[in-house]
C-alpha cells in the first residue's frame, strides 16, 4: 500500500476530525464571508502531483488555494439562482452516502434501493401527487426534465405504433412540443432527445404573465390534430407564475396530448396552505420534474422525477445485460434512469424528511416566501425600483432606472452581502432575487436590501 495511503488508514480518525472541525468552521463563518469572493485563482496548467503528501497536506492547500474563492451558496444571502442550503440532518445524510458508497442501481445486495423507493413515495405525497406516480432519483432538473420527456417521446411512438428506444428518432417524425414560458432545460433535452430545439412550440401567454393562454393552448391543440407532448410551468423561472395546470389537464378530455410538469421550486407550493392551490391538477400530470437541491435544501446533485407510465419508462431506460439483472414488476433503477452508477441521492432527501417532516419544510418555505414578500416591499419603496411583477413565491424580479441590471449585480456582488443574476423578462433588462435558503431570517432581508440600496443610490462602476 502507498506510504501516504497507509498512514492515512492509520490516522483515519483524527483525520475526519480535522475535517470535521473544518466544514464546522465554513459553515459558522457562513455570515460574516462574503457571498462571492472574487479571490478566485486564473485556470493554469498544473501538472499531476507524482508523489502525494496525504490528506491533511491536502487539505491544507485546499484550505489556502481553492477555499477562498468558492462561494458562499450554502448561505441565506445567494439569490442569484434558486439554491438551498443543506439542512444539518441533509449534511449528516451526504457525509453517510460517502461512507457507505452505494451503486444503487439494483435491489440484489443492498437495502438502499428500497430505501430510494420509500424517499421517492414521501415526496409524491410530499406534492400532492397521484398514487400511481412512480420514480428515481436523477442529479437535477435538467436531468429530471429530460427523463420525463423521454417518456413522452416514447409514449407519442406508442401513438403511432412505433417504439422509439428501438426503432430510434426517425421512425418518430415530427414532434411537437407546446408551452408558454419552457426553461431553458427543457430545450436541452429536446437537442439530446433528437426531438429538436425547433419541435417546440410557444403558445401565447396570458397578458402580463408568464402563465400559458390556456384557451390558446387548446386551440394550438385543435390545430394540430395529432398527438403532442404539453409542458406546463409549475413556477417560471423569473416571477414564478404558474400555469392552471388543472385547466390544461382537463384538455386531455379534448385532446391527445402528454402533460409533463416543471415543477422544479415550484411543486414546493404544495406545503404551504396558503400557496397550495397554484399547483391544483399536478396529480393527473403523465411526469413530473421536482428540483430538491432547490427547495428541500438537500445538497447537490439531487432531483427527483415523477410518471405514472414505469413500463415506457423502462422501455426508454433498460439496461439489458444479464449481470445487471433484468426488468421485473418492481426494475431495478438501472433501467429507469440513464445512469447506471447512482450515488445514493436519496440518503440525505430521507433524513432531512425524517428529521424535519412535512412541517418543518413547510416553515422552510413559507419562511422564505416570507422572506422575498420583505425583500419586494423595501424594493417598492426605493424611487428609482420598480417591481416588474407580484411577488408570487420566493423570487422578486425587478428593475432600477438609471442602471443596467449588470451595473446594479456587479456593484451588490462587489459588496459581498449577496449575489443577484440579470434577467430578460419579456425581453426587459431586470435582476431576480431567489429565496429558498433554509437558514434566511428577516436579518438576511434587510442586509439585501440595504446592498441593493447602496448600489441604486449611486456606488454602481460606470453608472449614467
Amino acid at each position: 500500500m502507498d506510504e501516504h495511503l497507509a498512514d492515512d488508514l492509520a490516522d483515519l480518525p483524527a483525520l475526519l476530525e480535522a475535517v470535521r472541525q473544518y466544514a464546522e468552521d465554513v459553515l459558522a463563518g457562513v455570515d460574516s464571508r462574503p457571498v462571492v469572493n472574487g479571490a478566485r485563482p486564473e485556470p493554469a496548467p498544473v501538472p499531476v502531483p507524482e508523489r502525494g503528501a496525504g490528506l491533511r497536506a491536502a487539505l491544507d492547500e485546499f484550505t489556502l488555494r481553492w477555499a477562498p474563492g468558492f462561494s458562499g451558496s450554502a448561505g441565506p444571502r445567494y439569490l442569484g439562482f434558486v439554491v438551498g442550503g443543506t439542512t444539518p440532518a441533509a449534511l449528516a445524510g451526504d457525509w453517510l452516502t460517502s461512507t457507505f458508497d452505494q451503486n444503487v442501481h439494483s435491489a440484489r445486495d443492498s437495502a438502499a434501493t428500497a430505501l430510494e423507493h420509500e424517499t421517492v413515495d414521501w415526496l409524491r405525497q410530499l406534492f400532492g401527487l397521484h398514487p400511481d406516480h412512480v420514480g428515481a432519483f436523477v442529479s437535477g432538473a435538467t436531468m429530471s426534465n429530460l427523463v420525463g420527456l423521454a417518456i413522452a417521446r416514447e409514449w407519442l411512438g406508442e401513438r403511432l405504433g412505433v417504439s422509439v428506444a428501438h426503432a430510434g428518432v426517425g421512425a418518430l417524425g415530427a414532434a411537437t412540443v407546446l408551452s408558454g414560458e419552457p426553461h431553458s432545460s427543457v430545450y436541452k433535452a429536446l437537442s439530446v432527445l433528437g426531438m429538436g430545439r425547433d419541435s417546440m412550440r410557444l403558445v401565447p401567454k396570458l397578458p402580463g404573465r408568464e402563465a400559458v393562454d390556456v384557451d390558446r393552448l387548446a386551440a394550438a391543440l385543435d390545430a394540430l390534430g395529432r398527438p403532442a407532448i404539453v409542458v406546463a410551468n409549475a413556477g417560471t423561472v423569473n416571477t414564478v407564475d404558474f400555469d392552471d395546470i388543472a385547466a390544461i389537464a382537463a384538455l386531455k378530455d379534448r385532446f391527445d396530448f402528454w402533460l409533463h410538469v416543471d415543477g422544479a421550486f415550484g411543486a414546493f407550493a404544495a406545503l404551504s396552505p396558503e400557496h397550495a392551490h397554484l399547483v391544483n391538477g399536478i396529480a393527473d400530470a403523465d411526469s413530473v420534474c421536482v428540483d430538491l437541491h432547490k427547495w428541500l435544501n438537500v445538497p447537490y446533485d439531487s432531483a427527483v422525477q415523477f410518471t405514472r407510465r414505469r413500463d415506457l419508462q423502462v422501455a426508454v431506460f433498460e439496461n439489458a445485460a444479464v449481470y445487471l439483472g433484468l426488468p421485473t414488476s418492481v426494475p431495478d433503477f438501472v433501467h429507469l434512469t440513464p445512469e447506471t452508477s447512482r450515488r445514493l441521492r436519496a440518503l440525505p432527501a430521507w433524513f432531512t424528511l425524517t428529521a424535519y417532516g412535512r412541517d418543518g419544510h413547510r416553515e422552510i418555505v413559507e419562511r422564505d416566501v416570507a422572506a422575498a414578500r420583505r425583500l419586494g416591499e423595501l424594493l417598492a419603496g426605493l424611487p428609482n425600483v420598480r417591481l416588474l411583477a407580484p411577488v408570487r413565491l420566493n423570487v422578486v424580479c425587478f428593475a432600477v432606472d438609471g442602471f443596467t441590471p449588470d451595473q446594479v449585480a456587479d456593484a451588490v456582488t462587489a459588496g459581498g452581502e449577496t449575489f443577484l443574476t440579470p434577467t430578460l423578462l419579456d425581453g426587459m433588462p431586470a435582476l431576480r432575487a431567489a429565496f429558498s435558503n433554509w437558514r434566511t431570517t428577516s436579518a438576511d432581508v434587510d442586509r439585501v436590501y440595504r446592498a441593493i440600496a447602496n448600489a441604486v443610490a449611486g456606488t454602481c462602476t460606470g453608472a449614467p
